[in-house]
């Protein structure tokens, strides 16, 4: 009877941790879906303040209604680095979120020794694409470039339960 008992915990065990692991890595993907008049990747203009599209060739992206920091995408883009750092706003505390490892494009380990090392430049996307998460857009020298929402101070400190530190937009209100 201990044997079945013991078997049965077992089993038990291994299939949750199965299911576990579907769940965590693929259940709540998505593959990002662009509408015909929806550009694949926008910066914010040092000019205007406001998003505007880039080329960006060969998009690929994954999203998941789950958590926003789930967005992960990638693409190649004609722009210089240079071009790039004189149109659109720089962001400078960039730290790429690791992508699963089925989304082989996106390697969050490189993307972040890049930007480290000065080899790829990060760009503010899109300020509160999200409430609380930017939209951050990284551009290698080769013009490969990556993009992923990270949380921002405003998100950090409300999600802590914190007061809204000074300067930040209003907490919209849930339905």
């Amino acid at each position: 009877m201990g044997k079945i008992l013991a078997g049965s915990i077992i089993l038990t065990s291994v299939v949750a941790a199965v299911a576990l692991y579907y769940l965590q890595v693929y259940a709540y993907y998505v593959e990002v879906d662009l509408r015909d008049d929806e550009p694949a990747v926008v910066m914010t203009s040092l000019v205007t303040g406001a998003p505007e599209p880039i080329i960006a060739d060969d998009f690929s992206g994954i999203d998941s209604d789950s958590s926003p920091l789930r967005y992960r995408a990638c693409f190649t883009t004609p722009h210089s680095q240079a071009m790039l750092t004189e149109t659109y706003e720089i962001y400078d505390e960039a730290v790429p979120l690791v992508a699963p490892n089925w989304f082989d494009c996106f390697n969050a380990t490189e993307v972040g020794e890049a930007l480290e090392t000065g080899q790829a430049i990060a760009f503010l996307g899109e300020k509160d694409v999200i409430y609380g998460f930017d939209r951050i857009v990284a551009v290698m020298a080769d013009g490969r470039g990556f993009v992923w929402h990270q949380l921002n101070d405003c998100g950090a400190d409300v999600f802590d339960g914190k007061p809204l530190p000074e300067g930040c937009p209003p907490v919209p209100e849930r339905n």
